[in-house]
């Protein structure tokens, strides 16, 4: 079984009530919205990469004013001829404020639209679980960096 660890950085961006997201979409052309951010490059700072893909995937300009917390996700994959991944995916999640920029969707990215949302309209959005983990990480802001909902992942 191959093990794989991606580490990425997100931003939860809310401003009037509106909840920033960009529409990822899948390899097999399904989209559900997201937070803004993605996978660190190698060698690069967390901090960096939230705010490189926040302009990447919706134009603006955005600095980060806390950090949130962590969340880690563990599932299994397969991959060609057969073979399974262990993949890990260590998600850093920031508050972000837009300092800058206008809205504008990513073109040949992993993303192909960005948009606000009212907060009380998300139950009604095809959303990845990241969103309503950032949501409650911005909310609750707790002490350790993890939500006390999200316990250990381990498979």
């Amino acid at each position: 079984m191959n093990k794989e660890l991606r580490v990425a950085a997100y931003a939860v961006c809310v401003q009037k009530e509106q909840i920033l997201l960009a529409r990822f979409v899948a390899r097999d052309g399904t989209r559900k919205w997201t937070l803004p951010g993605g996978g660190m490059d190698h060698g690069e700072d967390p901090l960096d990469t939230v705010v490189r893909e926040v302009e990447e995937e919706t134009g603006y300009t955005a600095e980060m004013t806390a950090l949130l917390g962590l969340d880690s996700i563990r599932r299994h994959y397969a991959r060609r001829l057969g073979a399974v991944a262990d993949f890990q995916g260590l998600r850093i999640v920031y508050e972000g404020r837009i300092a800058g920029g206008s809205l504008r969707s990513e073109t040949n990215g992993s993303t192909d639209l960005a948009a606000w949302f009212p907060l009380e309209a998300l139950p009604s959005l095809d959303r990845v679980e990241l969103v309503d983990v950032g949501l409650e990480l911005w909310r609750s802001r707790p002490p350790v960096g993890r939500s006390a909902q999200r316990g250990s992942t381990t498979t």
